[in-house]
């Protein structure tokens, strides 16, 4: 076994999901190592490179049809395209599948075991398969065959109704999250669970079903949000930037700009008014705790707004940075890319890509020192790996020109 390896060189997965949600967690496996095959359909291939403008454009600055939505989710896999309507198709995808360690598919309820693809069937001729579904509600309940996209769960999840300014003040009312964070949520829990039932594996020699639904995902990630409510009653409501449990944290306006304020602790709200030359703020029963903190901050606010327009932007995040305090400018994401932080880790690379040019790539945040990710390889092109896996599985060029010309690739 090659120690200096990357954590899942040895895995392969067959990737027969589009869109976001499971294209985010065959994703994370590539980064991770893993040899991720995207089943995708001869001609068009996955949605998401049809979600432009903007895309990405070739060596002689023309379009090509990689929109900037695929790039963001694809990079590290091989493409193949197949007709899963056509029995060749469904031979080779069952053939992929007797080799793979792991199936990710994002297809309704049913549809797969239209074609003998559902997990049954593929775990009947490889027992050690961990087969994932993922989608909108689940393999049960009255939903379970209705479809769903992040911004129909996030309002349904409840995420909308504390996301966005309170009503009553200029803008109020629900936002979405300007990401689609439950697809990436949904992509991050449905990475863990394949991964801990190949730990599993491991130990029992058994593969597993796991059935992720993206509503599942985010009630769970209501986190304190939902224990608010279950613990006191109460229903959580928006409140624009301010935190719900933990006090001093928003947005205030200094002289020339905006800066984000986030007091973690009685310990940091100390330094924060050291600063501001206000000693004696601790000591004041409306504000001595973080409890009595948030039962106050309407007062809290309204002072220390007034203390923050006083102060250059750069001058006071200087000063609370010495002292401890967390904060910061609100950087627009070309603002990002500029950071001396982010550009240090690395998190922007850019890689070749087989139009011609060199594709930006945001770096995956896992950072192993004995087991160093791969090499970023770009995003596959529709079919780019046809005759490669084709040949791997055993096809000579004569039978990968038939299966050309009868559609199935």
């Amino acid at each position: 076994m090659n120690l200096s390896a990357a954590p899942l060189s040895h895995v392969k997965v067959l990737d027969l999901s589009r869109i976001l949600a499971a294209p985010w967690a065959g994703q994370v496996l590539a980064d991770l190592g893993a040899d991720v095959i995207k089943v995708e359909r001869p001609g068009a291939g996955d949605d998401t490179r049809s979600w432009g403008p903007p895309f990405l454009k070739d060596a002689k600055a023309q379009p090509t049809k990689e929109a900037g939505y695929y790039l963001a989710v694809n990079r590290g896999k091989r493409s193949i395209t197949v007709s899963l309507e056509k029995p060749e198709g469904q031979r080779i995808v069952r053939e992929l599948a007797m080799k793979a360690d792991i199936v990710l598919e994002n297809y309704k309820a049913g549809t797969l075991a239209r074609y003998g693809l559902d997990e049954a069937s593929l775990r009947k001729i490889n027992s050690r398969l961990i087969y994932c579904s993922v989608t909108g509600f689940g393999q049960t309940g009255p939903r379970r065959d209705q479809p769903a996209y992040d911004f129909l769960i996030q309002a349904m999840g409840g995420l909308m109704s504390v996301t966005g300014e309170r009503d009553g003040r200029p803008g109020g009312g629900p936002q979405k999250v300007g990401i689609p964070i439950v697809d990436l949520m949904t992509g991050m829990y449905t990475a863990v669970s394949v991964l801990a039932a190949l730990a599993r594996r491991n130990e029992t020699g058994k593969g597993d079903y796991i059935d992720i639904g993206m509503l599942d995902v985010q009630v769970a990630t209501l986190s304190n949000q939902a224990m608010n409510y279950l613990v006191s009653g109460k229903v959580p409501k928006r409140n624009g930037n301010a935190h719900p449990n933990i006090q001093p944290q928003d947005v205030y306006r200094c002289s020339d700009g905006d800066v984000i304020l986030v007091v973690g602790n009685d310990g940091q709200f100390v330094k924060l008014c050291d600063v501001l030359g206000q000693p004696d703020w601790p000591k004041d029963e409306r504000f001595a705790s973080n409890a009595q903190r948030v039962r106050n901050i309407s007062e809290l606010s309204e002072l220390l707004r007034g203390l923050f327009a006083q102060w250059e932007r750069e001058k006071l995040v200087a000063e609370l940075d010495a002292a401890g305090v967390p904060c910061g400018a609100i950087n627009s994401v070309a603002d990002v890319f500029k950071d001396p932080q982010v550009k240090a880790r690395q998190m922007l690379q850019h890689v070749p890509h087989p139009s011609g040019v060199d594709v930006p790539q945001v770096s995956s945040p896992m950072k192993f020192s004995d087991a160093p990710l791969p090499t970023l390889s770009p995003p596959p092109l529709l079919g780019q790996h046809n005759e490669e896996i084709l040949t791997e599985l055993g096809y000579g060029k004569g039978d990968i020109s038939s299966l050309r010309t009868a559609g199935v690739i």
